[in-house]
Parts: C-alpha cells; structure tokens; sequence
C-alpha cells in the first residue's frame, strides 16, 4: 500500500523527467524511455498482484487468441494506489504532445486537462472497462505486433513499464515498435525495459513530415522472445475500453 509519501515522491518522479528530451524523442521514433517511475520494491509490489484475481476483471492467453504466447490481466476500476497515482501524474504530461500532434495532423483533441473528465467521456461513449494491464511473460512466451485501439474515444500515447530485472530476472523480452512508413519498408525499433522505468509509445501513429505536409506513420507494438526467465510489465492505457 502507498503512503502520502511514496504518492509525492511519485510525482516527483515523473515532474522531474526532461520532458522536452522526451517529447523530441517521441517526434523522431515514436517512442521515448523515461527515468525510474517506480521504486523496485513498489514494482515487486504490483508484480505480485498478478495472482490476485480479484483484482483484475479478466485474463487473457495470448495463445488462445493468437496475439503470441504468455498472459495479461485487466485490472478492475479499484486500481492500486501506485498504478492509478502514476496515470494520474503522466496524463498532463503526455496532453501536451498528444494535442501538438492533433494539431499537427489536422485532428479533433478532445481531451480535457482532467483525466477523470475524459474517462468520464469515454464512459459516456460506451467505453467503461478499465484498459490498465498486467502482462506476464515466460520462457518462450513474445507478444505479436498489434495497436491498443478500444474504440473511438483515443488517447495517442501510452507507457509500459518494466517490473523485473533485464538479465537477471529474465532475458529476451525486448520492446518491439514497428513503423508502417509509405512507399517504404518499414522501420523498426527495440527498447529493453529496465525495472521501474517507463516506455512512452504511440497508441496508434504519429506525425511524420512529407513534402507535402504532415502524414500519420502506422505504428505497431509487441515483445520479442522471452529467453528465460519471468517478465511482468505494467500497461497502462490513458482511454477505457468498450
């Protein structure tokens, strides 16, 4: 459980990020790495929910439904206290670059300064499921390229964050982002999670620059082979689901 403290000093965390650095970066990759978010002992905490299924609203088996192999968990709306706070304290952070990009591609920005207003109108458009996950991959277990698209109401970006030790607790597992660009091939880009640090990605695309103004580039996301051990990321999604 958090205290008062461990909330302040998570919003310090993420206000003290450079987020002019991270916004470039996003421009030019589609993604960015943050600093450590959460303490390891806080991310051992969330880790450990995973076998708490009252927690979560569902589960799913990547295999079954052919996304790859491995699991995630959908929390419920009760979200615990670091995950929710940390949504909270990205949220205004991440509007900026989500209403330049709008901006950018000629697209509505219907997303509020409150992220309680604008998941109050996704609730209202019909998307009331709560869209933060908990992924759990073994030895063997990748996740297939794919975009986190719910419905129409759509935040652009979104954060996964490392919950284990890369080369300790597991190998392989690499974030895996992949560029549809026009009339080209496409680009791709690994990002290995360090425990407690955060990756911002597009949801969906992002503005690339043509000669002929502003286009979106397709972007895609997944994990790539998990060699051993045991990977858990948290997900954590700025729109609810339908």
């Amino acid at each position: 459980m958090s205290t008062t403290t461990d909330t302040a000093r998570l919003h310090q965390r993420v206000a003290a990020a450079d987020w002019t650095q991270l916004a470039e970066e996003l421009d030019t990759h589609g993604c960015a790495l943050t600093p450590r978010l959460l303490t390891p002992a806080q991310c051992a905490r969330i880790a450990g929910l995973y076998e708490r299924e009252e927690r979560f609203r569902s589960t799913i088996d990547m295999a079954r439904h052919r996304f790859g192999s491995g699991q995630y968990r959908y929390f419920t709306h009760d979200l615990p206290e670091p995950v929710a706070e940390l949504r909270a304290a990205l949220y205004p952070r991440l509007l900026t670059v989500a209403r330049d990009w709008a901006e950018r591609l000629g697209r509505p920005a219907p997303w509020p300064d409150s992220l309680e207003k604008w998941l109050a109108m996704c609730h209202e458009a019909g998307q009331d499921r709560s869209a933060q996950i908990l992924l759990r991959y073994g030895p063997g277990d990748w996740n297939a390229l794919h975009r986190d698209v719910f419905g129409d109401m759509l935040f652009p970006l979104q954060v996964v964050i490392g919950l284990d030790a890369y080369g300790t607790d597991y190998t392989g597992g690499e974030f895996l982002l992949v560029e549809q660009r026009p009339r080209a091939q496409s680009r791709g880009t690994t990002a290995v999670l360090q425990q407690g640090h955060g990756l911002i990605f597009t949801t969906r695309d992002r503005p690339v620059a043509t000669k002929r103004g502003w286009s979106a580039g397709v972007m895609r996301h997944g994990v790539s082979t998990v060699r051993s051990g045991r990977r858990h990321a948290l997900g954590l999604v700025f729109h609810d689901a339908s």
